[in-house]
């Protein structure tokens, strides 16, 4: 056992050589080491938000389990929120702001932490929107035009939309919001933006949820926009082969196509990270008003019918 120390904080880390993802002999001492050198580029997209844990004590070709309450052995210093569950209950699950706790949750083989739209201080306010495009196999081509269709919708009502790997499969279009709107109104919209876009290019997307139904087609996802409803972070782990890391890009770096779901790794982002800033730094200070861009879907709607 080796002590990894933050300032006041301290980590107890164990077993650094056991191997979590045999197909790339990757250890969780390289998962710990991972977390902590993106920790200033990953932090600032947790902040205030509670975390589902997806853990894989026995390494990734292990069954893991999603977790949400913190545990009551995980330290005093780690930040927790109170979640409201029904019946009056309620819960605590983590919430990272700090590098320490990142480390900690990778020693407790959290590959992937999964976070909330909302904040810890008011929770059914969301101020992020997600789209999740879930292409029908691993061709990435209709993953980036459904992505650049919906920035351009996006961009058209004025808000500020950003692109994500999510190390899967498909991606992610966030979108950051000023917190005047619910959940319900941000899922309403979300869904007659997809609506729209599948309307617009039938033969290529869809809104289906039965999967039988989709065909060969790109499902366009709003379900995310949910109270407690969770998203994989920036620059989380995947439990895949490869070591595949949820992505960040800037909007050319989609256009120019040669970025899949799964270009970037483990072991080249902290590369990127050191040659290029986070394409989403700053984030939160171009968020929207969602009132207000329905107003301006609303009027477009309007003269498309006239």
């Amino acid at each position: 056992m080796s002590i990894r120390r933050f300032g006041p904080y301290s980590v107890d880390v164990s077993r650094e050589t056991k191997i979590l993802f045999p197909a790339d002999d990757i250890s969780k001492g390289e998962l710990l080491d991972y977390y902590q050198s993106v920790a200033p580029a990953m932090l600032p997209h947790l902040k205030d938000r509670p975390l589902t844990l997806q853990r894989f004590p026995d390494g990734i070709e292990e069954e893991g389990f999603f977790q949400k309450a913190a545990p009551d052995y995980f330290p005093d210093w780690i930040p927790r929120a109170r979640i409201p569950l029904e019946k009056g209950e309620a819960q605590d699950q983590v919430v990272a702001t700090n590098t320490a706790t990142l480390v900690y949750l990778a020693n407790q083989a959290a590959v992937t932490p999964h976070v909330w739209l909302s904040r810890t201080d008011d929770l059914r306010s969301p101020d992020r929107m997600v789209f999740d495009l879930d292409p029908s196999g691993e061709d990435f081509g209709p993953v980036r035009e459904a992505s650049l269709a919906l920035g351009d919708l996006l961009e058209g009502v004025g808000l500020h939309p950003f692109f994500m790997t999510t190390g899967g499969s498909g991606g992610h279009v966030w979108t950051p919001l000023r917190r005047d709107s619910d959940f319900e109104a941000v899922r309403d919209f979300a869904g007659e933006v997809a609506g729209a876009l599948a309307r617009e290019r039938p033969q290529s997307f869809t809104t289906e949820i039965r999967k039988k139904k989709r065909e060969d087609r790109l499902y366009l996802d709003v379900s995310r926009n949910a109270f407690g409803q969770t998203v994989v972070a920036p620059y989380a782990v995947r439990a895949r082969p490869g070591v595949p890391v949820a992505t960040p890009l800037e909007w050319d770096e989609l256009e120019e196509g040669s970025t899949t779901a799964q270009t970037y790794t483990l072991r080249s982002i902290p590369r990127r990270l050191g040659q290029k800033k986070d394409p989403w730094k700053g984030m939160g200070a171009r968020a929207g008003s969602l009132n207000r861009a329905r107003e301006i879907w609303e009027e477009r709607m309007k003269e498309g019918e006239e």
